[in-house]
């Protein structure tokens, strides 16, 4: 730095005095390149010193890093220590139980016979009850089998069937629960006095659910199937009536005239007239 003052000062003292020979000139401009050659070397020196300074950083890191690796070795060192020292414990208790064992199997035989007569008598008696329960089981199912078809066969008697074709009608089942039971009575009982009556009543479920086909039907098995039936004047007012719904009215008169030609006493041949007046 002294130097770069020197090089300066002469710099100015030339240029002020404006007198400066050739020579003068010349070594002032070496002591300038001297100067930068210098400053080249310290840069130079300095970037190295850095270079070698982050060197030995890096070095302590990884100094650091494996200071930290022995001290896991050192952790890992101990804890198989300790895992050995466990196993050592467990065999030392397994030696225990197999001369316990040892011991156990050098009983006299006379134990173990005795031990097996013991269980064998306690295994029969086992059986014995079991078998007492099985039987007893069985006669139970089949009491109760017997009661329950007992009790079927009385709640499907016409009468009972018919009654609660009926109810189910007026109550909670509908027509639906209705038209099972007197299914379930037709199937049983075709052929019983009250058959006429079912058909009716079933044309009556399929009536007031609009189902006017199915209705028709019905009423036609009274009218065709029991031609005599007190039923059959009620079977056709209905069958023409689902007729009229149906827009057939050539079929809806036919019933109609069937009742006042066949049953002109009836209340329905009443009914047929005003029906018939009422076109």
């Amino acid at each position: 730095m002294q130097s770069t003052r020197l090089v300066l000062t002469s710099l100015v003292a030339l240029s002020c005095f404006g007198c400066a020979t050739q020579g003068d000139l010349e070594m002032v401009r070496r002591d300038s390149d001297e100067m930068k050659s210098r400053i080249f070397t310290l840069t130079k020196g300095l970037a190295e010193a850095r270079g070698e300074a982050k060197s030995l950083e890096a070095l302590q890191k990884e100094m650091e890093g494996y200071q930290k690796e022995t001290a896991a070795l050192r952790k890992a060192s101990a804890d198989l220590q300790a895992t050995l020292d466990s196993t050592r414990v467990d065999m030392q208790l397994l030696t225990g139980k197999v001369d316990d064992v040892r011991i156990l199997a050098q009983k006299p035989s006379d134990d173990i016979a005795l031990l097996k007569d013991d269980d064998a008598k306690r295994l029969a008696s086992t059986e014995e009850r079991l078998s007492r329960l099985e039987k007893g089981l069985v006669e139970l199912q089949k009491t109760g089998a017997e009661i329950r078809q007992a009790q079927q066969q009385s709640q499907q008697t016409p009468e009972n069937l018919y009654r609660q074709g009926v109810d189910a009608m007026k109550g909670e089942g509908g027509p639906a629960k209705s038209r099972e039971l007197f299914s379930r009575f037709l199937e049983l009982y075709p052929k019983h006095n009250l058959a006429p009556n079912v058909h009716y009543l079933l044309g009556e479920t399929y009536y007031v659910e609009k189902n006017y086909e199915q209705a028709i039907l019905q009423f036609q098995e009274v009218i065709q199937n029991f031609p005599v039936s007190e039923k059959v004047p009620s079977a056709l007012l209905k069958q023409g009536m689902a007729f009229k719904e149906l827009g057939d009215l050539k079929s809806a008169h036919f019933d109609f005239n069937k009742i006042l030609k066949e049953h002109p006493q009836s209340e329905e041949a009443k009914l047929a007239k005003e029906r018939l007046s009422a076109k």
